[in-house]
């Protein structure tokens, strides 16, 4: 078939050189000789099957072509498979870090109010520790002044003993109280 459509290309070609003047198969014509080179170079073509060779090589390119194409396919499908799992991968990470941002509030607000517990704490402890320290210190006020009372009644008593006393009443008084000493010591 291929060569029938050849041949009918070839003399529709060689129809302008009809038009030319003069007999046409001469070869003094150049344009009928120009048509049987072109005839027999197209006849070697034939000869040394480069038709079919041509046909040959550009299905071995389409076969190639087609092959690369079937590779660029499944390429694709492999990356688009690949990027579906990152992208799977990558929800996964942003709902884990989500989850972790929300336990970190949640502790963060639980540590406030631990830290707020104990600041409430440790006021009432220094609270008690220094209403402790001013009772302590008005104890040890109150003791000061009942002893300085104590000495002033004691050398307010010796003084008026001293005076209205003679040293027999002196004597008993003495005597009493190392009797009453002594009871206390035994």
């Amino acid at each position: 078939m291929m060569k029938t459509v050849l041949t009918s290309a070839f003399t529709l070609i060689a129809f302008p050189a009809l038009a030319a003047g003069g007999p046409f198969f001469s070869l003094n014509n150049t344009d009928f000789v120009v048509a049987i080179a072109f005839v027999l170079f197209l006849a070697l073509l034939t000869y040394l099957k480069v038709p079919g060779k041509l046909a040959g090589m550009l299905d071995s390119r389409a076969d190639g072509i087609r092959a690369e194409l079937d590779e660029a396919r499944s390429l694709r499908e492999e990356a688009q498979s690949i990027l579906a799992d990152y992208e799977r991968k990558q929800q996964e990470v942003q709902t884990q870090a989500d989850k972790i941002v929300a336990t970190a509030k949640d502790e963060a607000k639980a540590a406030a109010a631990k830290a707020k517990e104990d600041l409430k704490s440790s006021i009432a402890r220094r609270m008690q520790a220094a209403e402790d320290q001013i009772a302590s210190a008005q104890a040890s006020a109150v003791k000061e002044v009942r002893d300085s009372a104590v000495n002033v009644a004691i050398q307010a008593a010796n003084d008026v003993i001293a005076k209205g006393m003679n040293a027999k009443d002196a004597g008993g008084l003495i005597d009493a109280a190392i009797k009453d000493v002594g009871e206390k010591l035994h």
